[in-house]
């Protein structure tokens, strides 16, 4: 999985850095199929976003937080990408076990 890590109206320090990219690679437990992922972290006055984009096989994933704290913003939204990994990865085991039944009755 390759992970670009975008600031803006900010510099990001290291440890935000490792902390996003560490929380990020937790997702993986869930599904091996993510190729991209995108972490886009926004700095305004009073918020703090965080803006999470998974590319996986013909699809993207996103989820989007904000609050007063970066890194609880990260959390919140890697908390809802686990949610749309296991509906992914439901929908897709489902699929595919529902193919191979048509295969095998018809």
């Amino acid at each position: 999985m390759r992970v670009n890590l975008t600031a803006r109206h900010f510099k990001p320090s290291d440890r935000l850095k490792d902390y996003a990219h560490d929380e990020v690679k937790r997702l993986k437990k869930y599904y091996d199929g993510i190729l991209v992922c995108d972490i886009i972290l926004d700095y305004e006055k009073f918020t703090q976003s965080a803006e999470i984009v998974l590319h996986v096989y013909g699809q993207k994933l996103t989820a989007r937080d904000k609050s007063e704290d970066m890194y609880k913003s990260i959390n919140l939204s890697v908390d809802k990408l686990e949610r749309q990994l296991k509906k992914y990865k439901e929908k897709m085991t489902n699929f595919s076990n529902e193919k191979a039944a048509s295969i095998v009755t018809g």
